[in-house]
This record gives C-alpha cells, structure tokens and sequence, in this order.
C-alpha cells in the first residue's frame, strides 16, 4: 500500500528553477508548499544511474537522508525513436557546457543527429518523467508519466523550459515551448506522473 504524504511542506530535490516552479503549482491546490534543494544548500548528488528511476532515487534518497525530511525528486527526460531512445535520461548532459547548460545547443545537436539517421519525418518522441518520494527510513514510492508526441524543427517558441520548443505533445499543432504554462502543467510527463503520485499519497 502506498504511504501518504503528511504535512504542508515538501522538500524538492531539485536546483532546476524550472522544474521546482511546476512542482509547486501542481501542488498548491492540496496546500503544500515547496522548498527546493538550493534552498536548503544540498549538493546535487552524481546522477549516474541508467534510467530515470535509479537517477530519481539517488536525488531523493540523498536529500530525505541529508535533511530528516520527506524529499520529492524527478528525473525526466525526452527519448527520441529514431536515435534509438536517445538522449534519454542523457538529456540535460547533451546540454552540458564549460559554462553551464546550452539548451539551444543540445536542440541544434538533436537536429543534427535525426538528419544524420535518415529517418524521415515525423520523428516520434516521448517526454518521461519519474517521480520518486523518499523518506528519511529508506522507503520510497515511485510514479511513473509520459507524454507522446514528436520533435519538430526549427525551433518554436520561448515557454517552458529545456527541449520544450522541439516539442510537439500528440493532439496539438504547438510546441510545448508555445504554450501556456498552465496548459502544459495540466498534460505534461510531469503531470502524468503527479496525478499518480496526488493519487497515491494524497488521495
């Protein structure tokens, strides 16, 4: 049986200002309020698991064991059929630069790699996400979303965050980068994925 979450506070294991920002707007309806792993001065943990689930706990588990309290972590990312699932839970590394995060980049390098595969259009896609909330005695629940769609080319809007406006979600003709942030917060990977988790451990 899932354990429900107790308390009007959360803590985040993230320091993607982004990601925490859509955490807590899915949150606010049940009256939980979130703090984020940079708040809290946590080092991020090395990610080196091979799925977004191992990569989920070791985030969550680092945090609930580092503070004493409950810790929600997501590990998410886009996989691509034609490059073999690919970037996968590589995602936010395709991005990584000396000086940070280029995601502008790792969108250009996507495109490069689906011309590179010769595989026509549309090159189908997924955006994953997995939840997993640890507590501070080792238990943890995992929650597992996905949204389909396809990567699109050029580049289409400024919204959201990462490889968003490559994006496009089965059922519409925008980018995620094109839409309304509330819209996207209601169909998202990362929604699928809350929907089980305010099920489970709120319901």
């Amino acid at each position: 049986m899932t354990r429900r979450f107790q308390g009007d506070r959360l803590l985040v294991a993230t320091h993607n200002k982004g990601k925490l920002e859509e955490i807590a707007a899915l949150l606010e309806p049940f009256g939980v309020s979130v703090v984020g792993g940079a708040e809290m001065d946590l080092p991020e943990p090395v990610e080196d698991g091979t799925s977004f689930v191992e990569n989920a706990r070791i985030k969550a588990h680092a945090a609930a064991r580092a503070t004493g309290l409950p810790a929600l972590s997501d590990d998410s990312g886009i996989e691509i059929d034609a490059l073999g699932g690919a970037p996968g839970v590589y995602t936010a590394d395709w991005a990584e630069t000396e000086t940070g995060r280029d995601f502008v980049m790792a969108m250009t390098r996507t495109h490069d790699k689906l011309l590179a595969s010769g595989t026509p259009e549309p090159w189908t896609a997924r955006f994953c996400c997995t939840l997993v909330l640890a507590w501070p005695d080792g238990r943890d629940e995992v929650f597992p979303g996905v949204m389909p769609g396809r990567v699109v080319w050029p580049m289409r809007g400024d919204q959201g965050h990462g490889y968003d406006p490559i994006f496009m979600p089965e059922g519409y003709n925008i980018t995620f980068g094109e839409m309304d942030r509330w819209e996207k917060n209601r169909i998202s990977h990362r929604a699928d994925a809350f929907r089980k988790f305010v099920a489970g451990c709120f319901g």
